[in-house]
């Protein structure tokens, strides 16, 4: 391949969308170019590529850890569900009617029952729970399972963001009282936010949904809420409170201390494949990708620079660095003839591994390689017998970049508005963002907002609620009850 053909397929792979200008457009390049996921012949779903895999791999250990620390173990249940399970809970089968896919027949026979492929697994696992629970000593009984839902309520799914199909943990608990219930909401919404920090270096807000927001079923539920770069929402993980609902309806009662029947009270929570969206939408850039070092397949690329020459002294020295950085990271070695060292750099930052280390011969003559780190593109001289300490550092230093850039992003993007005016101009401008505002309570003002500027309340956040005393409700006037952050959301 000629030069000008390598320029040619450099240009070509590359992403030529801005993403402070077209977000969208961008977005949509970074999917299709990065080889993170892609799309498939089924609408809506998606393949994920090794790169992506490794994010969710990462993610679902520490939280599996985390869940198994506190007493939860992990169980599974069948994808189908029939029919006459899904409508035990009214609300609950109300409010996943539009979204379900079901099976009719098998061959060429048709079912005496539709299935419903799983959009959710209450309903075939309360089942369950009514014949294993039968007295106080079977509880506390603490379940997840990992698995995929499909849900097919829209008609333009936003990758990662809004897919058909995804991977999440579903955690199904059952209590005896509702005060172990309710305490147990700070542990899994501590859990999840510990892991999109320290892994995905994603920050979020948490707060309660409204009542017309919260999980079909659920007597409330609560969330952690991103901004993206478009100035959009989008749901992260979330803990539903279900108090007595589905088990009333599925019959989960037990024998108290006391000798007396009780129904059980319940809790279920969730984080899904959507946090892939919301990370690499916040720390890509122009370039490509850029991963969090702790869920990065490779975290440092080495890329050898040599001549036909001096082409094996060099690579024996790159083999060799490779084998002492590998040692605290993950590492790859690319010996590739087949392009350039300058097409390389291009191209792995496009993949966004958080580190590349190029070494050459003068490099080596030296006793040093250069860095060039993926998240501020800033390069440094590195002595060769400090290569694996200021590797981890380095690492340490770029998560810990893009958390604060990304924390940055978040609370500059928040605005106290007091006026419906400010609201509409916060929610409605290019810049989009959240506009923090006083709200009666009711469900006429929040209807309004939603129908008026496309903004819903994505969350009443806990940190903010002292500040609605002696607020007035934005939209009403009347005196407010709650501080909720208004915003458009995917």
């Amino acid at each position: 391949m000629n030069e000008e053909m390598v320029k040619q397929e450099a240009e070509k792979k590359g992403i030529t969308a801005k993403k402070a200008e077209n977000f969208s457009e961008w977005y949509t390049q970074l999917i299709e170019k990065t080889e993170f996921v892609d799309y498939t012949a089924v609408s809506g779903c998606l393949a994920f590529r090794p790169d992506a895999y490794f994010v969710w791999e990462t993610v679902q250990r520490e939280i599996d850890a985390a869940f198994k620390r506190l007493g939860i173990a992990n169980v599974y249940f069948p994808t189908l569900i029939p029919e006459h399970l899904l409508e035990k809970e009214k609300e609950h089968v109300e409010g996943f009617s539009p979204e379900v896919a079901w099976v009719t027949h098998t061959g060429k026979s048709k079912l005496d029952e539709r299935l419903a492929v799983r959009p959710t697994s209450e309903t075939i696992m309360y089942e369950n729970f009514a014949k294993w629970i039968r007295s106080w000593r079977d509880l506390p009984m603490r379940l997840n399972q990992w698995n995929s839902v499909l849900r097919w309520e829209f008609k333009h799914p936003t990758p990662l963001f809004r897919t058909r199909e995804f991977l999440w943990n579903e955690g199904h608990t059952v209590f005896s009282s509702r005060t172990e219930a309710d305490a147990e909401r700070d542990e899994i919404l501590g859990i999840y936010q510990r892991v999109l920090k320290d892994y995905m270096a994603l920050p979020g807000i948490t707060g309660r949904k409204t009542d017309s927001e919260k999980f079909a079923g659920a007597e409330a539920s609560y969330s952690i809420e991103h901004l993206v770069p478009d100035g959009w929402t989008m749901q992260g993980p979330d803990f539903h409170s279900d108090g007595q609902r589905f088990s009333k309806a599925f019959g989960i009662e037990f024998i108290n201390k006391e000798g007396k029947k009780e129904f059980a009270y319940q809790n279920t929570f969730a984080f899904s494949t959507r946090e892939l969206g919301a990370m690499i939408a916040m720390h890509g850039d122009d370039k490509g990708l850029i991963l969090p070092p702790h869920v990065a397949r490779i975290q440092v690329v080495i890329v050898p620079i040599y001549s036909n020459e001096n082409k094996e002294s060099v690579l024996k020295e790159a083999k060799a660095l490779r084998d002492r950085v590998s040692k605290s990271a993950r590492v790859y070695l690319d010996d590739s003839d087949a392009y350039s060292p300058g097409w390389k750099f291009n191209d792995w930052e496009l993949k966004g591994v958080p580190l590349r280390i190029e070494i050459g011969e003068r490099d080596i003559k030296a006793g040093k390689v250069v860095t060039v780190r993926r998240d501020t593109s800033e390069k440094r001289d590195v002595r060769l017998g400090d290569i694996e300490k200021e590797t981890t550092d380095l690492l340490g230093e770029i998560h810990d970049n893009l958390y604060k850039r990304a924390v940055k992003f978040l609370e500059e993007n928040i605005h106290e508005v007091k006026t419906y005016a400010e609201l509409k101009k916060i929610v409605e401008g290019k810049r989009g963002g959240i506009a923090q505002a006083g709200w009666c309570g009711s469900a006429e003002c929040e209807a309004k907002a939603k129908e008026e500027t496309g903004a819903k309340i994505t969350n009443m956040p806990f940190g903010a609620q002292d500040k609605a005393k002696g607020r007035k409700c934005v939209v009403c006037g009347e005196s407010a009850k709650f501080m909720a952050n208004f915003a458009r959301s995917y």
